[in-house]
């Protein structure tokens, strides 16, 4: 599988082949293994060097962990949010504040919050198919969902009002 890899300035192409455990990191072929060690704890091994990640948390392409007891940012795009972007579509949210607008064209296959729920940033609100691909369009903000603009079934078009959520702070 490959992937797309931006730390602070910094990006990398990234290549996993998880069967035989070895990544192509910017050119560069990296032997791996990694072990779970405790409910959120994994040692991550890669040639002589051994190193301890935890609190792993993924907010749409961003995950965040430590690693040996440093925090760390990461943004990693997987082949299908690098071609759509290519394409010119963007994946997740678009718009701003407590509105979620359709990032290209296509059908609601299920909306998965009701109006009056709260959400927090990242949560999935909306399947939507697109070019025969479901996305799950996530929330991008914190708050209360204050009204529904879509229904199940229903096609709708890039840039199209989905949700409206009042936010918290």
């Amino acid at each position: 599988m490959k992937y797309e890899a931006k730390l602070k300035d910094a990006t990398w192409p990234v290549e996993l082949n998880n069967d035989n455990k070895s990544a192509l990191v910017n050119g560069k072929t990296l032997d791996y293994d990694i072990e779970q060690i405790g409910a959120d704890r994994w040692l991550l091994r890669t040639g002589v060097q051994t190193y301890t990640l935890s609190n792993l948390t993924r907010n749409g392409t961003d995950l965040e962990f430590t690693l040996n007891g440093q925090w760390v940012t990461i943004n990693v795009r997987d082949e299908k949010e690098l071609l759509l972007e290519k394409m010119g579509f963007r994946v997740g949210t678009t718009g701003g504040g407590g509105q979620l607008k359709a990032p290209m064209p296509g059908k609601i296959l299920k909306v998965l919050v009701n109006s009056g729920g709260e959400v927090k940033a990242g949560d999935p609100v909306i399947i939507l198919e697109a070019m025969k691909m479901e996305n799950e369009l996530k929330s991008p903000v914190d708050g209360t969902i204050i009204a529904i603009h879509v229904d199940e079934g229903q096609s709708v078009e890039k840039n199209e009002l989905l949700l409206e959520i009042e936010t918290i702070g």
